[in-house]
């Protein structure tokens, strides 16, 4: 079996069989996230299809909590994907666990963003609005294009393929599913610069939340992808240690 750059199991099946368990869940959890979340359109902005909110988002109260519901699983997804990260992190061999603790770095800073981004969108923007404390809402808000809320995304989600690109070399081996891991998880870093590149060429400062669209997209791909293949690779070991 091809799993070069991970060292064997030595503490019994529980562990391996968690990390299986972990990887599949990211990876099913982030799907229906993702699914919601493209389900759940935009009402302001460059891409909202109508009925848009404008400055200073004071009438949005009445979207809550429809267009809220899907940051509930998202939280779940960022820290199951510091679990996954954890878990890569016990299984990579010695000379590779360099590789490993510098994902988790990226991986517990890009949690700590966009947990905290996500839960002060739930816990404060409705009930000031409610109370008719407004100031800093327009700021504050999901709705407005280029508030906080989308810049700690965007930061958060570069950090999540910065984590990602930090852990592929862990992943050995230069063909199957190695390879198809090391590939899924290097290539979402340069593909959000990229995107950060053209968008800020085409539109500077003013682009609004197309690379917030585009660093989601990828990361959250990424996430789907590489968290089904490492549930693969956790099988796989756990069948072996079985043997």
């Amino acid at each position: 079996m091809d799993t070069a750059g991970l060292k064997p199991d030595n503490e019994g099946p529980f562990l391996i069989h968690f990390s299986f368990r972990i990887a599949l869940l990211t990876a099913v959890v982030t799907l229906g996230t993702f699914v919601t979340a493209v389900l759940t359109p935009p009402l302001s902005g460059p891409f909202c299809p109508g009925g848009c909110f404008e400055y200073p988002y004071l009438d949005i109260a009445s979207r809550f909590p429809r267009d809220y519901y899907w940051m509930v699983p998202a939280m779940v997804v960022f820290l199951l994907a510091l679990v996954l990260v954890i878990c890569v992190h016990h299984y990579a061999g010695e000379r590779k666990k360099l590789f490993s603790q510098i994902g988790f770095a990226f991986a517990l800073l890009s949690a700590g963003v966009l947990v905290t981004n996500y839960f002060l969108q739930l816990s404060v923007i409705q009930p000031s609005l409610l109370r008719g404390e407004t100031d800093g809402i327009a700021l504050l808000t999901q709705f407005n294009p280029h508030g906080v809320f989308i810049v700690l995304e965007e930061l958060g989600f570069l950090l999540m393929t910065l984590s990602f690109f930090a852990l592929s070399p862990v992943f050995g081996g230069k063909q199957g599913l190695m390879r198809s891991l090391r590939v899924t998880l290097f290539a979402g870093f340069p593909l959000a610069l990229l995107a950060l590149g053209l968008i800020t060429a085409v539109h500077g400062i003013q682009r609004e939340y197309f690379f917030e669209v585009a660093v989601i997209s990828i990361s959250w791909l990424q996430l789907i992808v590489a968290s089904a293949l490492m549930s693969v690779l956790f099988y796989r070991i756990q069948k072996e240690t079985e043997a």
